[in-house]
């Protein structure tokens, strides 16, 4: 994306020059000067504009020497840089604090008044009006935008629509109120037609090609009637121009830029004969500017949407794919209570019971096989595929494995499988761990099998890790600490998980919580809390149902 944003300096770069010839018409001081003069001082005013963007602060204390130096001089560069020099302070006032943005602003502030307090004329009240607001203005913009960005929002509407419109019109207004009466038409109707061509970029956004109809119109009838005022206006054409590009497709869009091309012509060229192949290039360069930004901006914001869109469905798929881990891991737990229901109840009724009990027997019998069919039904859709062909050990054998293997055998199988890999790992199993359900104590298996491959993965073989589980007021804790490795990472066992997502999607299931980070010697450390089920809130459970742990063979 390095080369995209410096595409994007260059075009500011060229639009800043370009903006000058538009503004100055080739001119420094008069029609005599040198034309090599109006191009120095062109590049001199447009050409910061490239650095806008990474160097704020300095392009705008740049542009308010500059702004003294050409009021002094009775240089035309004068309006570009008093055009350039608000937005170089907005931009700062958006990137930087109070701290940077408040000097430079005044800085700027001041070369605005004088370049407003022309010589004989007295300071109003108005001039320091004007002096304050061209700089306060984008200030306040860019602390807006600086606080939206903070928040992370990426739509400020509707406040962003009306900081457009109020800045269209305060640049319609102060770009064109001296001349307001150099035409035929009434006063009052030049400005009439120039606060409706600012208040439209509020809309901008909204209906880009609306504005852009409009603001050709607007400039084809202010070149007719009041010339002098369509320089400034056609820069609100070239922005909705630019923010047509950003959601036009490409016909509709070439369609603006000969739209725009062909206003552009009606009010620059004034006599045909000045017409030649490089004004009609330069011509054509100047409306193609805001067409690139635009078709760059569309296409970071598609980029963007595209990333997020890409992060959603990940940790979408990621939260899915770990409750169907848990799904399977509920159903072997059911299936294996139940199994060991029907187990008992056969045991019983070949003892020799008789009567009713021997008829509730065989009835509860009944039921835990109808149960197991269904659960090996619904366990060939939930177990993976290669754990389905494994099942499926002997010919003519088509039932599934349904003996869940003890939790604290799952932790030591993990340990020595770790061990062999070469990591030194230390597992301490409290004893009132395995009074906990055996829903509690698979997931805490999971997540300390998670854990292991972690930081077999990250830290590598020469890593030391230790693993606690224990109890602490009715919640399970688990802990996997580990310190850095000395060697890269070597072979890994298969991942169990989603890795940390899906190991905090796991105990957020539960009703608990996991937190992972580094530690002080350079290690990591994974925590879980899982909470036990309240007695209070169910049946008591059967004792003689509990999962009893079995000793390491």
């Amino acid at each position: 994306m390095r080369w995209r944003d410096a595409v994007l300096d260059v075009f500011l770069a060229v639009c800043g020059v370009v903006l000058d010839v538009l503004v100055t018409g080739g001119h420094v001081g008069g029609p005599s000067a040198p034309v090599w003069i109006a191009r120095l001082f062109s590049l001199l005013a447009g050409l910061p504009l490239g650095f806008v963007r990474r160097r704020p602060g300095p392009v705008a204390v740049y542009l308010a020497v500059l702004l003294v130096v050409c009021d002094q001089l009775g240089a035309g560069t004068t309006d570009t840089v008093q055009i350039l020099l608000p937005i170089a302070v907005g931009m700062l006032a958006r990137s930087r604090g109070w701290r940077w943005t408040a000097p430079v602003a005044v800085l700027a502030g001041a070369a605005t008044a004088v370049n407003l307090a022309d010589p004989g004329i007295a300071f109003t009240q108005n001039s320091w009006f004007y002096s304050v607001g061209i700089i306060a203005f984008p200030v306040l913009i860019g602390r807006y935008l600086r606080s939206e960005r903070g928040q992370g929002k990426e739509d400020p509407a509707p406040l962003l629509d009306l900081l457009l419109a109020g800045g269209g019109v305060a640049f319609a207004v102060l770009g064109t109120w001296p001349f307001w009466d150099s035409g035929k038409p009434p006063v009052w109707a030049v400005g009439l037609m120039v606060v409706v061509a600012g208040f439209a970029l509020g809309v901008v956004r909204k209906h880009p090609g609306a504005v852009l109809l409009l603001e050709s119109v607007v400039l084809v009838v202010a070149d007719q009637y009041a010339p002098r005022t369509g320089s400034s206006l056609q820069l609100l054409a070239l922005v909705a121009l630019g923010v047509f590009s950003t959601t036009a497709s490409w016909t509709w869009v070439g369609a603006g830029y000969l739209l725009t091309c062909a206003v552009t012509a009606i009010v620059i060229v004034d006599d045909p004969a000045d017409i030649t192949f490089v004004r009609v290039v330069t011509l054509m360069a100047i409306v193609t500017a805001p067409v690139a930004i635009g078709r760059y901006v569309r296409a970071r914001q598609a980029e963007g949407r595209q990333a997020r869109e890409l992060s959603a469905e990940r940790l979408r798929a990621d939260r899915l794919a770990e409750r169907e881990r848990i799904a399977r891991d509920v159903h072997d737990i059911v299936a294996h209570h139940v199994g060991a229901m029907v187990l008992r109840a056969s045991a019983a009724q070949y003892a020799g019971a008789t009567g009713p009990a021997a008829e509730a027997l065989a009835d509860i019998r009944e039921t835990g096989h109808r149960v197991l069919e269904d659960l090996r039904g619904l366990l060939t859709v939930l177990r993976d595929p290669e754990r389905d062909e494994l099942a499926h050990t002997g010919p003519g054998d088509v039932s599934l494995d349904l003996t869940l293997a003890d939790p604290d055998d799952i932790m030591r199988d993990a340990v020595a499988r770790m061990a062999t890999a070469g990591l030194r790992v230390e597992l301490r199993i409290a004893t009132e761990a395995v009074a906990a359900p055996l829903v509690v104590r698979a997931s805490a298996a999971r997540i300390v099998q998670e854990g292991l491959t972690n930081v077999l993965k990250h830290a590598g073989p020469e890593a030391t890790a230790e693993i606690t589980v224990g109890m602490e007021k009715g919640t399970m804790t688990v802990e996997v600490r580990n310190g850095p490795g000395t060697a890269g990472p070597g072979e890994t066992l298969p991942s169990t998980g989603q890795g940390i997502a899906g190991m905090r999607e796991r105990a957020r299931a539960l009703g608990g919580r996991l937190t992972a980070g580094p530690v002080e010697d350079g290690g990591w450390r994974l925590a879980a809390s899982l909470p036990l089920p309240d007695p209070a809130e169910g049946p008591e459970a059967d004792p003689e149902c509990r999962w009893t742990s079995r000793s390491p063979s």
